[in-house]
This record gives structure tokens, C-alpha cells and sequence, in this order.
């Protein structure tokens, strides 16, 4: 269902050479903090669209995705040539299961990102829902250069109003950086890193966990956490673990 629209964009954000941000007005339907979708272009007659997350928070705008350019690729190098003005596509079906509607009870919420799937989890701290609900969140963000790290003052804004109850733990694989851990997110959390940075354990009891991004480290961190006596969460199968698989 639904129907592609023409948009136009609004702002182009450039952190790299290869990482973007777009943001474009469009009449999407109401959707859910972390769902994504699909944009694209009309290229020598043929429509190429890929899926992305939403980045705003659902009554925020203008809508945006991250998003970082693959040099051979057929859409995301045309896409981070748009300026103002540009016309793209945007499907209005708005899709995905990560969201805080879907989790069970926790106290304590873990959200693990690679590379460009921070924006979901972005769009959900700006919501209210998390802040109801538990009473610690830990953001994750895994990159291999400090240059990939992005949107730092949406994260101090959140730092700010949320004090404590917010921890935001950048890694940096590839280069030493004072702020961040030089480690894979699922190195930092068999080595107990992680929660020594944070000051807090990762248990099943009490923690809900959910992980976006490429699929080495979803797999692994799953693996991870299962060996600790966490699940991945379904409807008829609650459990601790929320997974979307960026790519």
C-alpha cells in the first residue's frame, strides 16, 4: 500500500566526505520513533529506492534520513548531490518494527548503533517514551574514525536534559579519541568495558536491548547477550533483545 510522492528538499547536511544527512518536507503518514523508509530516484528510467530510517522524532520537521554515500552505488551518490530545491522520492509507506511501542518492561534501555543507524535511535530519544519508561538509557555508537561521528549537538542536548539517567558512549575503532573507547561495541561487552564505563550491569532481569546497524555486529552482540540469558523479543515470545538489521 501507499504511494510515492515527489518532494523537495530542504536541507542538505554534509559531516564528510562520505556521511550525509537529508531533509526534505513531505505528507507522510503519522508514524512511530525508529521506523524507516524508503527514498529514491528516477534514474535513465528506472526508479532505484532504498530503505532509511527516520531521523526526527514523529511530530518534528522537516523529515530527514542519514546516510552514508557507497562510491559505486546507483542512488546514495546522487542523493548527497541534491541541494535545496531538489526534487527526490519518498514512498509513504513508513515501516519497521523498532520502536518502544514493541518492548516489554525494563528499567534499563541499551541502544547499539553502527555507522548511520544512530538516526533511529535518535528519533526515538527525542521522544518522550524511553524517559517514561526506564529509568537508565546507554547509547552506543560505534565508528571507525572520529570524523563518522555525527550529530554531537543533538546528543549534548540530550545529555543536557536528561542528566544522569543518559550515558552516550562513542567508539572509535580505527583511531585514538580521549572521549571514546578504541574497541567494537561487541569487544567492549565481552570484556566488561562497557558497563565498567557506565557504571552499570547489562542483566536480563531488568535491561531491554536493541540493536541497529551492520550485521556482523548484530549478530555477534546477540550472540553475546543470549550466552547471558537474554532473548530476542517477539509478540507471542517476549524477550530482552530488538533487533533491525540496517543493511
Amino acid at each position: 500500500m501507499g504511494e510515492w510522492l515527489k518532494v523537495t528538499v530542504a536541507e542538505t547536511i554534509r559531516w564528510n566526505d562520505a556521511l550525509y544527512s537529508l531533509c526534505f518536507r513531505a505528507p507522510l503518514p503519522a508514524f512511530k520513533a525508529g521506523q524507516f523508509v524508503r527514498v529514491g530516484l528516477d534514474v535513465d528510467g528506472e526508479r532505484i529506492a532504498r530503505p532509511y530510517s527516520l531521523v526526527n522524532a514523529p511530530d518534528e520537521t522537516p523529515h530527514e534520513i542519514f546516510f552514508n554515500v557507497v562510491p559505486d552505488g546507483p542512488l546514495s551518490p546522487r542523493l548527497a548531490r541534491l541541494k535545496v530545491g531538489d526534487s527526490l522520492l519518498v514512498h509513504t509507506s513508513v515501516t519497521g518494527t523498532m520502536t518502544m511501542e514493541r518492548t516489554p518492561e525494563h528499567r534499563h534501555l541499551w541502544l547499539f548503533a553502527t555507522g548511520t543507524a544512530l538516526g533511529a535511535f535518535l528519533s526515538i530519544l527525542k521522544t518522550d517514551a524511553p524517559w517514561k519508561r526506564a529509568e537508565r538509557v546507554v547509547l552506543c555508537h560505534s565508528v571507525r574514525h572520529v570524523a563518522d561521528m555525527a550529530y554531537g549537538e543533538t546528543i549534548r542536548q540530550l545529555e543536557m536534559q536528561h542528566g544522569d539517567r543518559f550515558d552516550f558512549v562513542p567508539l572509535v575503532t580505527r583511531e585514538a579519541c580521549p572521549a571514546a573507547l578504541r574497541e567494537r561495541i561487541q569487544a567492549a561487552l565481552a570484556s566488561g568495558d562497557l558497563e565498567r564505563h557506565v557504571d552499570l550491569e547489562l542483566r536480563p532481569e531488568d535491561a531491554h536491548v536493541m540493536l541497529c546497524g551492520n550485521s556482523e555486529m548484530i549478530e555477534e552482540v546477540r550472540g553475546l547477550l543470549e550466552s547471558r540469558g537474554l532473548s530476542r523479543h517477539r509478540r507471542r515470545e517476549p524477550g530482552q533483545i530488538t533487533v533491525e538489521k540496517y543493511h
